[in-house]
Protein backbone atom coordinates (compact mmCIF):
# COMPACT_ATOMS: atom_id res chain seq x y z
CA UNK A 1 0.00 0.00 0.00
CA UNK A 2 1.10 3.74 -0.64
CA UNK A 3 1.91 5.30 2.51
CA UNK A 4 0.47 8.50 4.15
CA UNK A 5 3.71 10.19 3.25
CA UNK A 6 3.96 9.21 -0.29
CA UNK A 7 1.01 9.79 -1.02
CA UNK A 8 1.04 13.18 0.54
CA UNK A 9 4.40 14.24 -1.79
CA UNK A 10 2.56 12.57 -5.19
CA UNK A 11 -0.61 14.29 -4.85
CA UNK A 12 0.51 18.01 -5.57
CA UNK A 13 2.69 16.28 -8.09
CA UNK A 14 0.06 14.46 -9.74
CA UNK A 15 -2.09 17.86 -9.62
CA UNK A 16 0.54 20.06 -11.26
CA UNK A 17 1.10 17.47 -13.98
CA UNK A 18 -2.78 17.46 -15.13
CA UNK A 19 -2.40 21.16 -14.85
CA UNK A 20 1.06 21.45 -17.49
CA UNK A 21 -0.14 18.48 -19.22
CA UNK A 22 -1.79 20.80 -21.96
CA UNK A 23 1.22 22.72 -22.25
CA UNK A 24 3.52 19.94 -22.82
CA UNK A 25 1.21 18.35 -25.38
CA UNK A 26 1.18 21.53 -27.24
CA UNK A 27 5.02 21.74 -27.69
CA UNK A 28 5.36 17.83 -28.98
CA UNK A 29 2.29 18.18 -30.57
CA UNK A 30 3.62 21.37 -32.34
CA UNK A 31 6.75 19.28 -33.89
CA UNK A 32 4.46 16.89 -35.75
CA UNK A 33 4.53 16.80 -39.21
CA UNK A 34 1.43 18.96 -40.84
CA UNK A 35 -0.30 16.79 -42.91
CA UNK A 36 -2.46 18.94 -44.71
CA UNK A 37 -0.39 21.82 -45.55
CA UNK A 38 -2.35 24.12 -43.51
CA UNK A 39 0.32 25.87 -41.67
CA UNK A 40 2.74 26.18 -44.93
CA UNK A 41 -0.37 27.56 -46.62
CA UNK A 42 -1.07 30.25 -43.63
CA UNK A 43 2.70 31.07 -43.31
CA UNK A 44 3.49 32.03 -47.00
CA UNK A 45 -0.30 34.02 -47.07
CA UNK A 46 -1.92 35.61 -43.71
CA UNK A 47 0.41 34.70 -41.24
CA UNK A 48 2.32 37.68 -41.06
CA UNK A 49 -0.55 39.74 -41.10
CA UNK A 50 -2.13 37.98 -38.13
CA UNK A 51 0.82 38.12 -35.99
CA UNK A 52 1.30 42.56 -36.97
CA UNK A 53 -2.31 42.70 -35.96
CA UNK A 54 -1.72 41.16 -32.24
CA UNK A 55 1.24 42.82 -31.57
CA UNK A 56 -0.70 46.42 -32.69
CA UNK A 57 -4.02 45.05 -30.38
CA UNK A 58 -1.58 44.38 -27.45
CA UNK A 59 0.84 47.64 -27.37
CA UNK A 60 -2.51 49.70 -28.43
CA UNK A 61 -4.75 48.14 -25.18
CA UNK A 62 -1.68 48.59 -22.74
CA UNK A 63 -0.79 51.88 -23.71
CA UNK A 64 -4.54 53.28 -23.61
CA UNK A 65 -5.48 51.24 -20.44
CA UNK A 66 -2.29 53.26 -18.62
CA UNK A 67 -4.07 56.36 -20.20
CA UNK A 68 -7.54 55.68 -18.59
CA UNK A 69 -5.59 54.06 -15.35
CA UNK A 70 -3.02 56.07 -14.16
CA UNK A 71 -5.00 59.14 -13.31
CA UNK A 72 -8.22 57.41 -11.88
CA UNK A 73 -5.49 55.60 -9.62
CA UNK A 74 -3.52 58.88 -8.67
CA UNK A 75 -7.30 60.90 -7.78
CA UNK A 76 -8.44 58.16 -6.05
CA UNK A 77 -5.40 56.97 -4.06
CA UNK A 78 -3.86 60.70 -3.40
CA UNK A 79 -6.34 63.43 -3.59
CA UNK A 80 -9.60 64.64 -1.85
CA UNK A 81 -12.39 65.40 -4.12
CA UNK A 82 -16.40 64.64 -4.13
CA UNK A 83 -17.85 60.64 -4.58
CA UNK A 84 -14.02 59.63 -4.06
CA UNK A 85 -15.21 56.99 -1.87
CA UNK A 86 -17.85 55.91 -4.54
CA UNK A 87 -15.35 55.97 -6.70
CA UNK A 88 -13.03 53.74 -5.48
CA UNK A 89 -14.73 50.96 -5.55
CA UNK A 90 -16.96 51.67 -8.76
CA UNK A 91 -14.05 51.84 -10.81
CA UNK A 92 -13.56 48.32 -10.54
CA UNK A 93 -17.00 47.01 -12.03
CA UNK A 94 -15.59 47.09 -15.68
CA UNK A 95 -14.39 43.94 -14.46
CA UNK A 96 -17.73 42.48 -14.31
CA UNK A 97 -18.84 42.94 -17.56
CA UNK A 98 -17.05 40.38 -20.30
CA UNK A 99 -15.39 42.82 -23.27
CA UNK A 100 -17.61 40.78 -25.78
CA UNK A 101 -21.12 41.99 -24.11
CA UNK A 102 -19.06 45.62 -24.23
CA UNK A 103 -18.26 45.08 -27.91
CA UNK A 104 -21.83 44.20 -28.98
CA UNK A 105 -23.36 47.21 -26.80
CA UNK A 106 -21.30 49.95 -28.33
CA UNK A 107 -21.53 48.25 -32.05
CA UNK A 108 -25.51 48.27 -31.56
CA UNK A 109 -25.15 51.95 -30.37
CA UNK A 110 -22.56 53.19 -33.74
CA UNK A 111 -23.11 51.03 -36.07
CA UNK A 112 -24.95 52.86 -39.46
CA UNK A 113 -28.52 51.72 -38.00
CA UNK A 114 -27.56 52.67 -34.39
CA UNK A 115 -29.35 55.27 -32.39
CA UNK A 116 -26.33 57.66 -32.28
CA UNK A 117 -25.70 57.67 -36.14
CA UNK A 118 -30.09 57.79 -36.44
CA UNK A 119 -30.02 61.02 -34.82
CA UNK A 120 -27.36 62.78 -36.50
CA UNK A 121 -28.99 61.80 -39.30
CA UNK A 122 -31.87 63.80 -37.91
CA UNK A 123 -29.94 66.42 -36.69
CA UNK A 124 -27.53 67.04 -40.00
CA UNK A 125 -30.40 66.09 -42.42
CA UNK A 126 -28.30 62.95 -44.11
CA UNK A 127 -29.76 60.90 -46.09
CA UNK A 128 -27.15 58.59 -46.98
CA UNK A 129 -24.00 56.93 -45.85
CA UNK A 130 -21.73 59.15 -48.42
CA UNK A 131 -23.75 61.97 -47.33
CA UNK A 132 -21.17 62.27 -43.84
CA UNK A 133 -18.07 60.10 -42.35
CA UNK A 134 -18.59 58.05 -39.06
CA UNK A 135 -15.80 56.06 -37.40
CA UNK A 136 -16.59 52.51 -37.95
CA UNK A 137 -16.19 50.88 -34.39
CA UNK A 138 -15.64 47.18 -36.07
CA UNK A 139 -11.80 47.91 -36.56
CA UNK A 140 -8.59 47.35 -35.14
CA UNK A 141 -9.06 50.85 -32.98
CA UNK A 142 -12.67 49.98 -32.07
CA UNK A 143 -11.13 46.83 -30.74
CA UNK A 144 -8.66 48.49 -28.56
CA UNK A 145 -10.71 50.98 -27.22
CA UNK A 146 -13.46 47.78 -25.91
CA UNK A 147 -10.69 46.06 -24.70
CA UNK A 148 -8.60 48.99 -22.87
CA UNK A 149 -12.66 49.96 -21.30
CA UNK A 150 -12.94 46.57 -20.02
CA UNK A 151 -9.46 45.62 -18.69
CA UNK A 152 -8.15 49.08 -17.26
CA UNK A 153 -9.02 48.24 -13.87
CA UNK A 154 -6.29 45.54 -13.56
CA UNK A 155 -4.16 48.37 -13.64
CA UNK A 156 -6.19 50.59 -11.51
CA UNK A 157 -6.24 48.10 -9.02
CA UNK A 158 -2.38 47.68 -8.84
CA UNK A 159 -1.94 51.44 -9.37
CA UNK A 160 -3.82 52.19 -6.87
CA UNK A 161 -2.43 50.20 -3.81
CA UNK A 162 0.79 50.99 -5.26
CA UNK A 163 0.66 54.68 -4.62
CA UNK A 164 -1.28 54.06 -1.06
CA UNK A 165 1.78 52.64 -0.22
CA UNK A 166 3.71 55.25 -0.68
CA UNK A 167 4.89 57.99 1.83
CA UNK A 168 4.33 61.27 1.08
CA UNK A 169 7.26 62.52 2.86
CA UNK A 170 9.23 61.54 -0.49
CA UNK A 171 6.96 63.19 -2.76
CA UNK A 172 7.38 66.54 -0.10
CA UNK A 173 10.67 66.37 -0.37
CA UNK A 174 10.56 66.06 -3.55
CA UNK A 175 8.56 69.30 -3.71
CA UNK A 176 10.72 70.84 -1.39
CA UNK A 177 13.69 70.77 -3.61
CA UNK A 178 11.89 72.69 -6.71
CA UNK A 179 9.98 70.41 -8.20
CA UNK A 180 6.35 71.40 -9.53
CA UNK A 181 3.79 68.47 -8.30
CA UNK A 182 3.77 67.50 -11.94
CA UNK A 183 7.52 67.03 -11.93
CA UNK A 184 6.88 65.20 -8.75
CA UNK A 185 4.99 63.00 -9.57
CA UNK A 186 6.48 61.50 -12.95
CA UNK A 187 9.90 61.86 -11.07
CA UNK A 188 9.01 60.24 -7.94
CA UNK A 189 5.62 58.53 -7.59
CA UNK A 190 4.99 57.07 -10.93
CA UNK A 191 8.67 55.40 -10.91
CA UNK A 192 8.04 53.62 -7.66
CA UNK A 193 5.33 52.04 -8.88
CA UNK A 194 6.92 50.60 -11.42
CA UNK A 195 6.44 47.35 -10.37
CA UNK A 196 3.00 47.70 -10.09
CA UNK A 197 2.69 48.92 -13.45
CA UNK A 198 4.89 46.20 -15.05
CA UNK A 199 2.55 43.49 -13.31
CA UNK A 200 -0.78 44.75 -14.34
CA UNK A 201 0.64 45.65 -17.85
CA UNK A 202 1.93 42.33 -18.18
CA UNK A 203 -1.71 41.22 -17.18
CA UNK A 204 -3.23 43.22 -19.47
CA UNK A 205 -1.27 41.91 -22.57
CA UNK A 206 -1.87 37.99 -21.72
CA UNK A 207 -5.64 38.61 -21.36
CA UNK A 208 -5.63 41.25 -24.46
CA UNK A 209 -3.89 37.71 -26.53
CA UNK A 210 -6.24 35.51 -25.31
CA UNK A 211 -9.32 37.56 -26.42
CA UNK A 212 -11.64 35.78 -29.04
CA UNK A 213 -15.01 36.92 -28.91
CA UNK A 214 -13.99 40.50 -29.66
CA UNK A 215 -11.60 40.54 -32.17
CA UNK A 216 -13.80 38.13 -33.97
CA UNK A 217 -16.73 40.24 -33.83
CA UNK A 218 -14.76 43.32 -35.03
CA UNK A 219 -13.49 41.01 -37.87
CA UNK A 220 -9.98 41.91 -36.67
CA UNK A 221 -7.85 38.43 -37.74
CA UNK A 222 -5.26 37.70 -34.79
CA UNK A 223 -3.49 34.92 -33.72
CA UNK A 224 -6.19 33.49 -31.19
CA UNK A 225 -8.80 33.52 -33.97
CA UNK A 226 -5.95 31.74 -35.96
CA UNK A 227 -6.12 29.51 -33.62
CA UNK A 228 -9.81 28.75 -33.72
CA UNK A 229 -10.15 28.83 -37.26
CA UNK A 230 -7.72 26.26 -37.98
CA UNK A 231 -8.94 24.06 -35.55
CA UNK A 232 -12.82 23.64 -36.09
CA UNK A 233 -12.64 25.13 -40.26
CA UNK A 234 -9.44 23.09 -41.29
CA UNK A 235 -9.47 20.48 -38.66
CA UNK A 236 -5.91 20.58 -38.27
CA UNK A 237 -4.76 20.08 -34.32
CA UNK A 238 -1.23 20.35 -35.51
CA UNK A 239 -1.52 23.37 -37.43
CA UNK A 240 -3.59 25.18 -34.22
CA UNK A 241 -0.97 23.60 -31.79
CA UNK A 242 1.91 25.33 -34.09
CA UNK A 243 0.26 28.48 -33.77
CA UNK A 244 -0.56 28.08 -29.98
CA UNK A 245 3.18 27.68 -29.21
CA UNK A 246 4.12 30.40 -31.00
CA UNK A 247 1.60 32.38 -29.02
CA UNK A 248 3.40 30.54 -25.78
CA UNK A 249 6.72 31.52 -26.84
CA UNK A 250 5.55 35.13 -27.45
CA UNK A 251 4.09 35.02 -23.21
CA UNK A 252 7.03 33.63 -22.41
CA UNK A 253 9.66 36.60 -23.99
CA UNK A 254 7.41 39.10 -22.71
CA UNK A 255 7.35 37.66 -19.50
CA UNK A 256 11.49 37.51 -19.54
CA UNK A 257 11.81 41.01 -20.81
CA UNK A 258 9.53 42.55 -18.05
CA UNK A 259 11.65 40.95 -15.09
CA UNK A 260 14.72 41.25 -17.23
CA UNK A 261 13.96 45.24 -17.27
CA UNK A 262 13.76 44.76 -13.50
CA UNK A 263 16.90 42.72 -12.26
CA UNK A 264 18.74 46.14 -10.77
CA UNK A 265 15.43 47.94 -9.65
CA UNK A 266 15.16 47.37 -5.49
CA UNK A 267 13.07 49.84 -3.56
CA UNK A 268 12.63 50.32 -0.33
CA UNK A 269 10.04 52.54 1.88
CA UNK A 270 9.80 53.05 5.67
CA UNK A 271 6.44 52.21 7.01
CA UNK A 272 4.91 52.43 10.37
CA UNK A 273 5.03 55.21 11.91
CA UNK A 274 6.71 57.16 9.76
CA UNK A 275 4.31 57.05 7.11
CA UNK A 276 3.06 60.42 6.01
CA UNK A 277 -0.43 60.34 3.94
CA UNK A 278 -0.40 61.85 0.78
CA UNK A 279 -3.80 63.59 -0.11
CA UNK A 280 -4.15 66.70 -1.96
CA UNK A 281 -7.47 68.54 -1.57
CA UNK A 282 -8.81 69.35 -5.11
CA UNK A 283 -10.45 73.05 -6.20
CA UNK A 284 -11.62 74.76 -8.95
CA UNK A 285 -11.20 73.36 -12.75
CA UNK A 286 -8.57 70.27 -11.10
CA UNK A 287 -11.88 69.24 -8.94
CA UNK A 288 -14.16 69.45 -11.81
CA UNK A 289 -11.60 67.73 -14.05
CA UNK A 290 -10.96 64.42 -11.57
CA UNK A 291 -15.00 63.84 -11.39
CA UNK A 292 -15.43 64.50 -15.13
CA UNK A 293 -12.35 61.94 -16.55
CA UNK A 294 -13.34 59.42 -13.37
CA UNK A 295 -16.88 59.49 -14.16
CA UNK A 296 -16.71 59.90 -17.66
CA UNK A 297 -14.71 56.65 -17.84
CA UNK A 298 -16.65 54.48 -15.50
CA UNK A 299 -19.66 55.29 -17.70
CA UNK A 300 -18.14 54.38 -21.02
CA UNK A 301 -16.95 51.22 -19.21
CA UNK A 302 -19.92 50.25 -17.15
CA UNK A 303 -22.92 51.97 -16.60
CA UNK A 304 -24.03 53.02 -20.52
CA UNK A 305 -22.98 48.93 -21.57
CA UNK A 306 -25.47 47.50 -18.54
CA UNK A 307 -28.16 50.49 -19.03
CA UNK A 308 -28.20 49.29 -22.78
CA UNK A 309 -28.79 45.80 -22.04
CA UNK A 310 -31.55 46.19 -19.40
CA UNK A 311 -33.05 48.43 -21.76
CA UNK A 312 -32.90 45.61 -24.61
CA UNK A 313 -33.63 42.76 -21.89
CA UNK A 314 -36.99 44.81 -20.79
CA UNK A 315 -38.02 45.21 -24.25
CA UNK A 316 -37.34 41.76 -25.70
CA UNK A 317 -38.21 40.07 -22.49
CA UNK A 318 -41.06 37.60 -23.12
CA UNK A 319 -39.26 36.56 -26.48
CA UNK A 320 -35.92 35.97 -24.42
CA UNK A 321 -37.25 34.37 -21.09
CA UNK A 322 -36.94 30.62 -22.96
CA UNK A 323 -36.84 27.47 -20.86
CA UNK A 324 -33.30 27.35 -23.46
CA UNK A 325 -32.14 30.32 -21.53
CA UNK A 326 -33.32 28.86 -17.44
CA UNK A 327 -31.61 25.52 -18.56
CA UNK A 328 -28.10 27.11 -20.36
CA UNK A 329 -28.07 29.52 -16.85
CA UNK A 330 -28.00 26.55 -14.96
CA UNK A 331 -25.29 25.07 -17.15
CA UNK A 332 -23.87 27.83 -16.11
CA UNK A 333 -24.24 28.40 -12.94
CA UNK A 334 -22.91 24.78 -11.89
CA UNK A 335 -19.93 24.37 -14.30
CA UNK A 336 -18.74 27.35 -12.57
CA UNK A 337 -19.46 26.10 -9.06
CA UNK A 338 -18.09 22.71 -10.04
CA UNK A 339 -15.08 24.74 -11.10
CA UNK A 340 -14.34 26.85 -8.12
CA UNK A 341 -14.43 24.10 -5.75
CA UNK A 342 -11.83 22.01 -7.55
CA UNK A 343 -9.39 24.92 -8.23
CA UNK A 344 -10.11 25.38 -4.64
CA UNK A 345 -9.46 21.83 -3.12
CA UNK A 346 -6.02 21.78 -6.00
CA UNK A 347 -4.58 25.07 -4.54
CA UNK A 348 -5.28 23.81 -0.88
CA UNK A 349 -2.87 20.93 -2.19
CA UNK A 350 -0.43 22.72 -3.71
CA UNK A 351 -0.09 25.73 -1.22
CA UNK A 352 -0.21 23.39 2.43
CA UNK A 353 2.44 21.21 0.17
CA UNK A 354 4.97 24.16 -0.02
CA UNK A 355 4.16 25.15 3.88
CA UNK A 356 4.42 21.53 4.92
CA UNK A 357 8.04 21.14 2.66
CA UNK A 358 9.45 24.16 1.93
CA UNK A 359 11.90 24.30 -0.93
CA UNK A 360 12.40 24.84 -4.02
CA UNK A 361 10.18 21.81 -5.26
CA UNK A 362 7.36 22.84 -3.40
CA UNK A 363 7.92 26.80 -5.03
CA UNK A 364 8.12 24.77 -8.82
CA UNK A 365 4.64 22.79 -8.15
CA UNK A 366 3.22 26.33 -7.81
CA UNK A 367 4.82 28.46 -10.06
CA UNK A 368 3.69 25.61 -12.80
CA UNK A 369 0.18 24.79 -11.83
CA UNK A 370 0.18 28.79 -12.36
CA UNK A 371 1.45 28.82 -15.93
CA UNK A 372 -2.32 28.21 -17.31
CA UNK A 373 -3.65 31.51 -16.99
CA UNK A 374 -0.90 33.14 -18.55
CA UNK A 375 -1.99 31.27 -21.78
CA UNK A 376 -5.41 32.31 -24.10
CA UNK A 377 -8.25 30.03 -23.56
CA UNK A 378 -8.64 28.83 -27.48
CA UNK A 379 -4.48 27.99 -27.07
CA UNK A 380 -5.75 25.70 -23.34
CA UNK A 381 -8.31 24.30 -25.36
CA UNK A 382 -6.17 22.91 -27.91
CA UNK A 383 -4.05 21.85 -25.45
CA UNK A 384 -6.39 20.04 -23.13
CA UNK A 385 -7.94 18.46 -26.62
CA UNK A 386 -4.44 17.02 -27.88
CA UNK A 387 -3.69 14.67 -24.95
CA UNK A 388 -7.50 13.75 -24.64
CA UNK A 389 -8.25 12.86 -28.01
CA UNK A 390 -5.45 10.70 -28.11
CA UNK A 391 -6.42 9.14 -24.97
CA UNK A 392 -9.85 8.30 -26.02
CA UNK A 393 -8.31 6.99 -29.65
CA UNK A 394 -5.61 5.00 -27.03
CA UNK A 395 -9.03 3.45 -25.13
CA UNK A 396 -11.00 2.59 -27.92
CA UNK A 397 -8.48 0.65 -29.83
CA UNK A 398 -7.49 -1.64 -26.87
CA UNK A 399 -10.88 -2.30 -26.39
CA UNK A 400 -11.62 -3.14 -30.11
CA UNK A 401 -8.82 -5.54 -30.08
CA UNK A 402 -9.88 -7.32 -27.36
CA UNK A 403 -13.19 -7.70 -28.73
CA UNK A 404 -14.76 -5.49 -26.41
CA UNK A 405 -17.36 -2.53 -27.90
CA UNK A 406 -15.43 1.34 -28.35
CA UNK A 407 -16.66 3.70 -25.32
CA UNK A 408 -16.69 6.16 -27.92
CA UNK A 409 -15.19 10.02 -27.00
CA UNK A 410 -15.43 9.30 -23.03
CA UNK A 411 -12.82 12.09 -22.48
CA UNK A 412 -12.67 14.27 -25.30
CA UNK A 413 -16.61 14.96 -25.87
CA UNK A 414 -18.20 14.85 -22.74
CA UNK A 415 -18.24 17.47 -19.74
CA UNK A 416 -14.69 16.58 -18.55
CA UNK A 417 -12.71 17.94 -20.93
CA UNK A 418 -14.58 21.04 -20.67
CA UNK A 419 -13.84 21.23 -16.75
CA UNK A 420 -10.41 20.38 -17.36
CA UNK A 421 -9.70 23.12 -19.70
CA UNK A 422 -11.32 25.74 -17.62
CA UNK A 423 -9.01 24.35 -14.58
CA UNK A 424 -6.08 24.79 -16.65
CA UNK A 425 -7.07 28.23 -17.17
CA UNK A 426 -8.05 29.52 -13.63
CA UNK A 427 -6.45 27.71 -10.85
CA UNK A 428 -3.46 29.69 -11.05
CA UNK A 429 -6.58 32.57 -9.60
CA UNK A 430 -7.18 30.30 -6.52
CA UNK A 431 -3.26 29.33 -6.02
CA UNK A 432 -2.00 32.87 -5.26
CA UNK A 433 -5.11 33.58 -3.19
CA UNK A 434 -4.79 30.99 -0.84
CA UNK A 435 -0.93 32.09 -1.14
CA UNK A 436 -1.26 35.26 0.11
CA UNK A 437 -3.66 34.51 3.12
CA UNK A 438 -1.10 31.26 4.07
CA UNK A 439 1.62 34.17 4.01
CA UNK A 440 -0.34 36.05 6.64
CA UNK A 441 -0.47 32.60 8.88
CA UNK A 442 2.38 33.11 11.35
CA UNK A 443 4.71 29.70 11.24
CA UNK A 444 4.92 29.69 15.24
CA UNK A 445 0.97 28.85 15.20
CA UNK A 446 2.05 25.53 13.17
CA UNK A 447 4.72 24.88 15.61
CA UNK A 448 2.56 25.88 18.75
CA UNK A 449 0.24 22.90 17.11
CA UNK A 450 2.63 20.61 16.64
CA UNK A 451 4.02 21.30 19.90
CA UNK A 452 0.46 20.50 21.86
CA UNK A 453 0.15 16.88 19.68
CA UNK A 454 -1.76 17.85 16.72
CA UNK A 455 0.09 16.51 13.44
CA UNK A 456 0.11 17.97 9.61
CA UNK A 457 -3.22 17.07 9.02
CA UNK A 458 -5.00 18.13 12.36
CA UNK A 459 -3.19 21.47 12.20
CA UNK A 460 -4.13 22.68 8.47
CA UNK A 461 -7.92 21.84 9.70
CA UNK A 462 -8.30 23.22 13.59
CA UNK A 463 -5.47 25.90 13.09
CA UNK A 464 -4.76 26.91 9.22
CA UNK A 465 -7.55 26.47 7.45
CA UNK A 466 -10.18 28.57 10.10
CA UNK A 467 -7.45 31.49 9.41
CA UNK A 468 -7.77 31.76 5.79
CA UNK A 469 -11.58 31.63 5.64
CA UNK A 470 -11.69 34.27 3.76
CA UNK A 471 -8.99 33.83 1.28
CA UNK A 472 -10.60 30.70 0.49
CA UNK A 473 -13.70 32.19 -0.19
CA UNK A 474 -12.11 35.26 -2.27
CA UNK A 475 -10.64 32.53 -4.43
CA UNK A 476 -13.73 30.67 -4.58
CA UNK A 477 -15.50 33.74 -5.81
CA UNK A 478 -13.25 34.88 -8.31
CA UNK A 479 -12.82 31.77 -10.23
CA UNK A 480 -16.38 31.20 -10.16
CA UNK A 481 -17.00 35.12 -12.20
CA UNK A 482 -13.90 33.87 -14.45
CA UNK A 483 -15.77 30.63 -15.15
CA UNK A 484 -19.06 32.20 -15.97
CA UNK A 485 -17.47 34.39 -18.36
CA UNK A 486 -15.02 32.09 -20.06
CA UNK A 487 -16.13 31.56 -23.81
CA UNK A 488 -13.01 30.69 -25.88
CA UNK A 489 -12.40 27.44 -23.86
CA UNK A 490 -15.96 26.80 -23.67
CA UNK A 491 -16.79 27.06 -27.91
CA UNK A 492 -13.95 24.77 -28.41
CA UNK A 493 -14.29 22.19 -25.65
CA UNK A 494 -18.06 22.17 -24.83
CA UNK A 495 -19.54 18.56 -25.56
CA UNK A 496 -22.34 18.34 -28.14
CA UNK A 497 -25.75 20.07 -27.08
CA UNK A 498 -23.97 21.33 -24.20
CA UNK A 499 -24.46 25.17 -24.34
CA UNK A 500 -23.22 28.19 -21.32
CA UNK A 501 -24.61 31.20 -21.28
CA UNK A 502 -21.47 32.86 -22.76
CA UNK A 503 -21.84 30.55 -25.73
CA UNK A 504 -25.46 31.10 -25.66
CA UNK A 505 -24.59 34.95 -25.85
CA UNK A 506 -22.15 34.36 -28.96
CA UNK A 507 -24.74 32.59 -31.03
CA UNK A 508 -27.24 35.51 -30.95
CA UNK A 509 -24.15 37.78 -31.38
CA UNK A 510 -22.81 35.93 -34.69
CA UNK A 511 -26.50 35.65 -36.23
CA UNK A 512 -26.64 39.89 -35.69
CA UNK A 513 -29.52 39.18 -33.06
CA UNK A 514 -28.39 41.61 -30.35
CA UNK A 515 -31.75 42.10 -28.62
CA UNK A 516 -32.33 38.67 -27.72
CA UNK A 517 -28.68 38.46 -26.63
CA UNK A 518 -29.01 41.06 -23.79
CA UNK A 519 -30.76 39.31 -21.26
CA UNK A 520 -28.55 36.23 -21.22
CA UNK A 521 -26.00 38.85 -21.62
CA UNK A 522 -27.42 40.32 -18.36
CA UNK A 523 -27.81 37.11 -16.44
CA UNK A 524 -23.59 37.01 -16.81
CA UNK A 525 -22.98 40.10 -15.64
CA UNK A 526 -25.37 40.28 -12.29
CA UNK A 527 -23.93 36.56 -11.44
CA UNK A 528 -20.61 38.23 -11.71
CA UNK A 529 -21.51 41.66 -10.32
CA UNK A 530 -22.93 40.16 -6.90
CA UNK A 531 -19.96 38.06 -5.59
CA UNK A 532 -17.38 40.64 -7.04
CA UNK A 533 -19.45 42.96 -4.28
CA UNK A 534 -18.65 40.43 -1.74
CA UNK A 535 -15.02 39.87 -3.06
CA UNK A 536 -14.24 43.85 -2.35
CA UNK A 537 -16.08 44.10 0.97
CA UNK A 538 -14.04 41.07 2.06
CA UNK A 539 -11.02 42.94 0.58
CA UNK A 540 -11.58 46.39 2.58
CA UNK A 541 -12.35 44.40 5.69
CA UNK A 542 -8.71 42.88 5.14
CA UNK A 543 -7.10 46.49 4.83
Amino acid sequence: MISKLTLYKLLPWAVTALLIMPIMALFISAFNVDDTGSFKHLLDTVLLTYSINTLLLILGVMSLTFIFAMPVAWFVACCEFPSRTVLQWALMLPLAIPPYIVAIVYTDLFDFSGPVQRFLRGLMGWQAYSDYYFPDIRTLAGAILILSLSLYPYLYLLLRGAFLGQSGGLFQAARSLGLSPTRAFFRVSLPLSRSAMAVGLSLIAMETLGDFATVHYFAVSTLTTAVYDTWLELGSLTTAAKISSFMLLGIVVLLTLENYSRRKQKIFQRSGATHTELRFVLQGWKKWGALTFSWTLLCLAFILPLFTLFYYALNYFSESLTAKLWQYTLNSFWLAIIVACLALLIALIVNFYQRLSPGIWAKSSIRLSSLGYALPGTVVAIGVLIPFTNIDLWLNNLLLESGFTGVGLLFSGSLFILVIGYLVRFSAIAVGSIDSSLEQVSPSLDLASRSLGQNALQTIRRVNLPLIKKGMLTAFILVFIEAMKELPTALILRPFNFETLATYVYQFVSDEMIEYAALPALLIVLMGLLPFIIVNRLLEKAT
